[in-house]
């Protein structure tokens, strides 16, 4: 990925970073799955294409994979809310550190990466929280975002690998 998309996708990740954060001030406990995917999406929907997920490549669906085993064996202790504060900045990290290798090494053209960049920038956002960064907001509700743009990332691309991730 040029330099010119990678300053792209960081801007668009800290532009579009700040959305949704006041609906996980009110969350409810008692959420579906499909409140997971509607997290900070807002009016940046993500969007097949055309009826079909979108291509992906080897770093991608690397990047992801570890992201989704990372949070995995956390999820009992995420649901339950007993969690240590130092496990979610761990989390916080790793999301970071796979995002800046997707940014990296992305391949990906076009719509495929537009689509991506609204991943990345939930992503990027539940790190921020998970981190403690964002005033008045639980670290929990960080990888609950986490957990609702790696199952977006699930339902719109196309990894045969990846499977969402259920509580």
């Amino acid at each position: 990925m040029s330099s010119k998309i990678l300053g792209l996708c960081l801007a668009t990740a800290f532009a579009v970073a700040p959305l949704g954060i006041t609906h996980a001030e009110t969350h409810d406990h008692a959420h579906g799955h499909e409140a997971h995917q509607a997290h900070g999406m807002g009016e940046h929907a993500m969007q097949l294409n055309d009826g079909s997920q979108w291509e992906t490549d080897a770093p991608l669906r690397k990047a992801m994979g570890i992201l989704r085993n990372d949070i995995r064996p956390l999820m009992p202790e995420i649901h339950q809310d007993t969690l240590e504060g130092e496990r979610y900045q761990a989390l916080a990290s790793s999301v970071t550190e796979q995002v800046s290798y997707m940014i990296e090494h992305c391949e990906l053209e076009g719509e495929a990466d537009a689509q991506l960049h609204l991943v990345i920038a939930d992503l990027m956002t539940a790190a921020k929280v998970m981190q403690g960064e964002v005033a008045d907001q639980a670290q929990r509700f960080g990888a609950i975002r986490m957990v609702g743009a790696l199952n977006n990332y699930a339902t719109y691309f196309d990894d045969a690998g990846f499977e969402k991730l259920s509580h």
